[in-house]
């Protein structure tokens, strides 16, 4: 059974502000995402140790943490990659092709992900669909309820209030609208490039 690992930032700790703080991604990278990793491996050791003793009595409970758990583990590390420094602006290439396709325009696509992300108890997130092959934005609560089964997430926004409450307060909004600023859209396309050669 592998240990999962908490991947290190791709970024130095202060290098998205004024966007988010240097404090807010200390606290969300080594406590929160930390957290994440430590209860997908707690889980995944309770899992083994039941098969071996054959009581499954904490069974359901471990089964529940590991998506949970893992989630939280996989969303996190995919936004911290959907960030840089000098990143901001639209997409370009394939993957805005894409989008306009998909949405009708970029402002439509953009205009849905922010009506997603302000409903949301957890993430918004831009995934492929390989069953209709297309793209769609997700509103999805916690870290796994209203997640669509096949799905594959290339771009994630974290709107849990830990993410944004240290230097916007209330105004997720103005939170939304700065993680614009901010989107590393070579690797949102690099994510789509990869997805969509397995299915199309």
């Amino acid at each position: 059974m592998s240990q999962h690992e908490l991947p290190p930032l791709p970024y130095d700790y202060d290098a998205l502000e004024p966007h988010i703080s240097e404090q807010v991604l200390t606290w969300h990278h080594d406590t929160h995402h930390q957290g994440y990793v430590n209860g997908l491996n707690s889980a995944e050791e309770t899992l083994a140790d039941n098969r071996e003793s054959g009581d499954y009595s904490s069974t359901a409970g471990a089964l529940g943490n590991v998506t949970h758990n893992g989630c939280g583990h996989y969303l996190h590390t995919l936004f911290w990659e959907n960030m840089d420094p000098n990143g901001g602006g639209e997409p370009e290439g394939d993957l805005r092709d894409r989008i306009e396709e998909d949405f009708g325009s970029y402002e439509g696509w953009k205009g849905e992900f922010e009506a997603a992300a302000s409903a949301a108890g957890g993430w918004a997130l831009l995934v492929y669909d390989p069953v209709a092959k297309q793209l769609r934005n997700v509103k999805v609560d916690k870290h796994d309820q209203g997640a669509l089964w096949g799905a594959h997430p290339i771009m994630a926004l974290d709107v849990w209030e830990h993410s944004y409450y240290y230097d916007y307060g209330p105004d997720r909004g103005d939170f939304v609208s700065n993680f614009f600023e901010v989107v590393n859209w070579d690797n949102v396309a690099e994510n789509y490039s990869d997805v969509v050669s397995l299915f199309e």
